[in-house]
């Protein structure tokens, strides 16, 4: 079985800064893989080349075996490939489900048929199962903009897994939440991965986070890789406390 995602020697140079300089890498099914380094290392970069929010300088991406390199973010949609930003995606005037069902409705069609089909697309009891499975069945008719800042990033994460995608990245998950809605956060990303067999990528500056999330563990740091293996080979890298765990 090929794996879910591969990155083969992929490039973005911005004139003479090479923000990713030749990085490979694949996700297996049922992986999650951590993606860190310290801060400019091209973590952002890389993950907008994958997505086709940028096109690379050379490389290709490839999904399920398939060549998707500078493919649309919304025809990647449709393959089913999520994702969360640094800056939430939440819309602040609609409830909880509601955004749930939103964004449901984008991995199935056009802003169109989100904005004049049927109210819910057929997708409230899909929404009922996330707004449970996330643990926010007591938040789910207040506005998504009357929400703490850890509760908005388990609504995004949640929007992220509405339509049982077969890939999702998750940019920054931890920044800005505390202690308390982190520990849930993370819980429920090990739960979905378990029970669902949810594949996911996560791109973080917390490095307790990751450690403690994923399986594997990639370092980059000056748009290469550095290090790759389990958290505890990755903590144990003479290069990698050097590079980003002794700052």
């Amino acid at each position: 079985m090929s794996p879910v995602l591969e990155v083969h020697d992929l490039h973005k140079a911005f004139g003479g800064i090479k923000a990713v300089n030749g990085v490979s890498f694949s996700v297996n099914e049922g992986e999650i893989l951590g993606i860190i380094g310290p801060n400019g290392c091209g973590k952002s970069t890389l993950f907008n080349c994958i997505l086709g929010q940028l096109e690379p300088t050379q490389g290709a991406v490839k999904l399920d075996g398939r060549d998707v390199t500078n493919m649309r973010p919304s025809a990647l949609n449709r393959l089913g490939v999520s994702r969360t930003f640094q800056l939430l995606q939440v819309f602040p005037e609609l409830s909880v489900r509601e955004n749930l069902i939103l964004a449901g409705q984008e991995h199935q069609g056009s802003m169109l048929g989100r904005l004049f089909g049927a109210r819910d697309a057929g997708l409230s009891d899909k929404a009922e199962q996330m707004i449970g499975f996330f643990k926010l069945g007591h938040l789910a008719d207040a506005k998504a903009g009357g929400l703490s800042y850890g509760q908005q990033k388990l609504l995004d994460a949640a929007m992220a897994f509405m339509a049982g995608p077969r890939l999702v990245l998750l940019d920054e998950p931890a920044g800005g939440v505390n202690l308390t809605m982190l520990g849930d956060l993370k819980e429920r990303l090990r739960a979905i991965n378990a029970e669902q067999g949810a594949t996911f990528v996560v791109i973080e500056h917390n490095m307790d986070f990751v450690m403690s999330l994923c399986t594997r563990v990639i370092v980059l740091a000056e748009g290469k890789v550095l290090a790759e293996g389990t958290p505890a080979e990755v903590r144990a890298n003479p290069a990698v406390i050097e590079a980003y765990l002794g700052h």
